[in-house]
């Protein structure tokens, strides 16, 4: 059946079921698919492949019903990349990480999926004087260039975050990655917008949103919540239910039909990572809809426009709690 216009499919985060699941990746996918509402899943790489082919993971999620919505490079798993992957001083190391991502890209093509995230959280420095920062930034523009060339039917998406576990990251915010992807001028490179990640960038979601559909391409939506000092992972919503709803309407005027992935952390506290995926889910629903009103109301169009924040937070407030 297909898809109708405007309407994502909901991942979750794999790894959250994992305490509860069992441990193994088949384990995991059961456990999410059982989650009504969750029906494309994103697998990491190289750690989600250990123990299983990609043709063994495509039939496991056929058989739950969920989609492959793409990969996500995990430079984590490799110890060699604690100084950087596509950052580090060594050239064979830096080789490495970029033969791993091409790698990853014809697993995904291989599964029938077309996406492949990178969050570069080990690419950046810790101290002043550590790093000859053009040659960082040159060294990543160059491997992101052979990455995107080596398939050009799978979308390459950037997912910036402003530390961790480096002090600093080399694309802490929406300025930098859009700075990034300019001089790259690959079409199939484009941003993921993690909405915790966005926060403590002191960034507004839907500003980035709408830079990101501007500039370049949004390519995946991570939606959590959180209090903007770190990731916190919290249900979609919960914090900030005011920038989720105008997010999800920057997202609908851009026209994103993509999924929109649960990247919480339910595990971190011992939340049942069924019942959170459950919450986040209809939370999100709900906001959804508010936005779709919400992206159609000329009252809030005209507030906007004069940029009259008083008749605009009254018109928001009574869409959202019927004040």
């Amino acid at each position: 059946m297909a898809r109708s216009p405007n309407r994502p499919r909901y991942a979750v985060r794999l790894n959250a079921f994992r305490p509860a699941a069992g441990g193994t990746v088949a384990d995991m996918i059961r456990a999410a698919a059982r989650v009504e509402g969750v029906d494309a899943a994103d697998l990491n790489y190289p750690d989600h492949f250990a123990a299983h082919s990609p043709a063994e993971l495509a039939r496991l999620l056929a058989d739950h019903g969920m989609a492959l919505n793409g990969l996500a490079m995990r430079y984590y798993t490799e110890p060699g990349f604690r100084l950087g992957a596509f950052t580090h001083p060594d050239r064979a190391i830096r080789r490495r990480a970029i033969d791993l991502t091409r790698e990853g890209i014809d697993r995904a093509r291989a599964m029938g999926g077309r996406l492949m995230t990178l969050w570069l959280g080990q690419d950046g420095f810790d101290y002043p004087f550590q790093v000859d920062y053009a040659r960082a930034w040159d060294d990543t523009l160059a491997a992101l260039a052979e990455v995107a060339d080596h398939d050009p039917g799978c979308d390459i998406a950037i997912e910036y975050k402003p530390n961790e576990p480096r002090a600093y990251a080399l694309m802490p915010g929406i300025g930098h990655t859009l700075l990034a992807l300019g001089a790259l001028g690959r079409p199939n490179a484009g941003v993921t917008l993690d909405f915790a990640h966005v926060l403590y960038a002191g960034e507004m979601p839907a500003h980035a949103a709408m830079l990101a559909a501007r500039h370049s391409r949004i390519l995946g939506v991570h939606l959590n919540d959180g209090y903007g000092r770190r990731d916190d992972g919290l249900i979609a919503g919960a914090i900030h239910p005011v920038q989720t709803v105008e997010l999800l309407v920057a997202l609908e005027r851009a026209g994103y039909d993509g999924v929109l992935y649960f990247d919480t952390f339910p595990d971190h506290g011992g939340t049942d990572p069924a019942e959170e995926a459950r919450a986040s889910i209809r939370l999100v629903e709900r906001l959804r809809a508010v936005a779709r009103d919400l992206a159609a109301d000329p009252a809030l169009a005209a507030a906007i426009a004069r940029q009259d924040a008083a008749a605009g937070q009254r018109i928001v407030a009574g869409a959202l709690y019927g004040a």
